[in-house]
């Protein structure tokens, strides 16, 4: 079963929508079994349960339980890397727990 990612911006369209087919394309490339899912702000408390990491477009200095990959950087390409990276090792813990 693939591991469960969301992704989300003020509004859940546009901007999330352009990093979840991203990061999903960067996964697919790397034959990670993951998906991401774009949300609206509003109900990304929802949708944590289950899911390995949560990208977020937005900056936000909440606590969330799972680990939060800036989404910025898919966007701009600035930092992209590092953020995969983190994202890959978020996947990983998140597959040694379950």
């Amino acid at each position: 079963m693939a591991v469960k990612i969301i992704v989300a911006c003020g509004s859940g369209v546009a901007t999330s929508q352009t990093v979840a087919s991203k990061v999903n394309r960067m996964l697919k490339e790397k034959k990670v079994d993951a998906v991401v899912e774009a949300v609206d702000l509003k109900s990304v408390e929802r949708y944590m349960a289950g899911s390995a990491a949560y990208i977020t477009i937005v900056k936000n200095a909440k606590e969330y339980p799972i680990p939060v990959i800036n989404g910025i950087a898919f966007l701009t390409g600035v930092g992209k890397d590092q953020e995969f990276e983190k994202l890959l090792k978020a996947i990983e813990d998140y597959k040694k727990k379950n």
